[in-house]
């Protein structure tokens, strides 16, 4: 797999006047009033709240990279259409405006889960609803976004199995350096080297969204309720799995695995493939968060000692 290049990291990242955006989005909204907010979480794109409702999302030119881009995420978004069920946000424009890039979409409701506290029947409530919407969007049909040329990823089975290993195997270094206690009987490599074994061949694969995790999923600040899904700009082509390891808790990874199979199952060789992906969410855990390193050896131990 190709690792990230940023193409311009010396070009200018001009924070856009109010005259600039709201002359971007009254293209598509006329009566757009005002810019009430900007968006500095430091990503690819920089966002700009327009109104109550509206989001003008523009590419920024230091941190252009050749997997991310407004136009694929455009045209994935403008696809799901096709399922009214799908909760993601919807289109307005896409363009350039002199040498800006940009999309005016309309704002998913709620706040990311980032930002809010969701615990209990909540949380496992609007996980669910998180794995029925990648199954939706997994479900879509895939030949329209594959001729696009849009999406970078995997064309065959081994490019699959190659991006289980590299990602796998990356982690080994990092996970040593740790000054946290392994505490299993099997070492990380007998760990990873396990998992790369136990991956089956398949021949599924899927546009992504790539990270459907606590930063891009929305919900009711005072419910929980799930309301969304957004940022579908590093978008690629693998195995459906790959969508299902970003919450690295495992009771949160099975809410969202209950949900992805709720209106239909899912075969043997995709839940040995989400296996796999559970090893690589756990070690994850373990390298690089301490919170949830406790609850992630003891889904380690589970999973080894059932291989």
């Amino acid at each position: 797999m190709p690792n990230d290049v940023y193409l311009q990291p010396d070009a200018p990242d001009p924070i856009h006047s109010d005259k600039i955006i709201l002359g971007i989005v009254r293209d598509y909204v006329p009566d757009a009033r005002a810019v009430t907010g900007v968006d500095e979480s430091g990503g690819e794109a920089r966002t700009y709240a327009v109104d109550e409702g509206l989001i003008v999302k523009v590419q920024r030119p230091q941190q252009l990279r050749p997997r991310t881009s407004l136009e694929k995420e455009a045209v994935f978004l403008n696809h799901l259409r096709c399922d009214p069920q799908i909760s993601v946000p919807q289109v307005l424009g896409y363009g350039r405006e002199g040498d800006i890039e940009f999309t005016v979409m309309t704002r998913i409701p709620g706040v990311a889960v980032i930002n809010t506290v969701l615990a209990g029947k909540a949380r496992q409530q609007a996980l669910y609803a998180l794995g029925q919407t990648l199954r939706r969007i997994h479900s879509i049909p895939q030949e329209p976004l594959v001729t696009t040329r849009l999406f970078p990823g995997d064309a065959d089975f081994d490019d699959v199995a190659e991006r289980f290993e590299e990602t796998l195997t990356g982690l080994i270094a990092r996970i040593k350096d740790r000054a946290v206690p392994w505490g299993l009987k099997w070492t990380v490599e007998q760990v990873v080297d396990k998992a790369i074994a136990a991956l089956p061949q398949s021949d599924q694969r899927v546009a992504l969204h790539s990270n459907p995790g606590r930063t891009h999923t929305f919900v009711e600040a005072t419910t929980g309720r799930f309301t969304g899904l957004i940022d579908f700009g590093d978008a690629y082509i693998s195995h459906p799995a790959w969508d299902l390891w970003r919450w690295n808790l495992p009771e949160d990874r099975k809410a969202v695995l209950s949900g992805y199979t709720a209106d239909r199952s899912v075969g043997p060789e995709f839940l040995q493939t989400w296996r796999v992906v559970m090893v690589l969410s756990d070690l994850v855990a373990v390298a690089y968060q301490s919170d949830a390193w406790e609850a992630s050896r003891d889904d380690l131990r589970q999973l080894m000692e059932t291989w």
